[in-house]
């Protein structure tokens, strides 16, 4: 990430059981191993996310919020769904490790995802990016994004995912 990944020690609040953390990871983490170092994302949208970081490898964990949360709402088991579909189809996505549905280990589901090492650009202006990088940048998001479209749900294993019809109606 290149020292802008902007990680935090884990604020009050959001702190994880890091022995069950690290027990589920060597049961359900292939090629994990300890020990394990925990860190917060600054950032994370809606989702509490987590730097884990291990001698051998670094991963990314997303969970649900704690507390009441509406039924669909913060779906990481979606997240992980859809981010397992796009990668098998070739879109460049982090890979899923593993999903826990059991909030018996930290609380709320997540998953773990590996991290990937990158520039991350918190202002869709790329500051500090010379033209031809910020060319380069949005020329990679417009392929990626166009890449996605060409994508049929039913060829990627989601086409029982969300209302296929009726969308503009919703919104309207």
């Amino acid at each position: 990430m290149m020292g802008n990944e902007r990680t935090t020690e884990i604020r009050a609040g959001f702190q994880l059981d890091e022995a069950a953390l690290t027990a589920w990871l060597k049961s359900n983490v292939e090629g994990f191993r300890g020990p394990l170092s925990i860190d917060q994302f600054s950032g994370g949208q809606s989702n509490p996310t987590f730097r884990l970081t291990t001698p051998d490898a670094k991963y990314v964990l997303r969970r649900k919020p704690m507390g009441q949360l509406l039924k669909g709402a913060h779906a990481v088991d979606r997240e992980a769904r859809v981010m397992r579909a796009l990668g098998a189809a070739g879109i460049p996505v982090p890979r899923v490790r593993a999903l826990c549905t059991d909030d018996g280990v930290i609380g709320s589901w997540f998953y773990v995802m590996e991290l990937v090492e990158g520039r991350i650009f918190w202002d869709g202006g790329f500051p500090g990016a010379t033209p031809d990088q910020r060319s380069a940048l949005q020329g990679s998001m417009g392929a990626t994004l166009a890449a996605i479209h060409t994508l049929l749900p039913d060829d990627v294993g989601l086409g029982d995912y969300g209302r296929p019809s009726g969308y503009l109606e919703r919104q309207v």
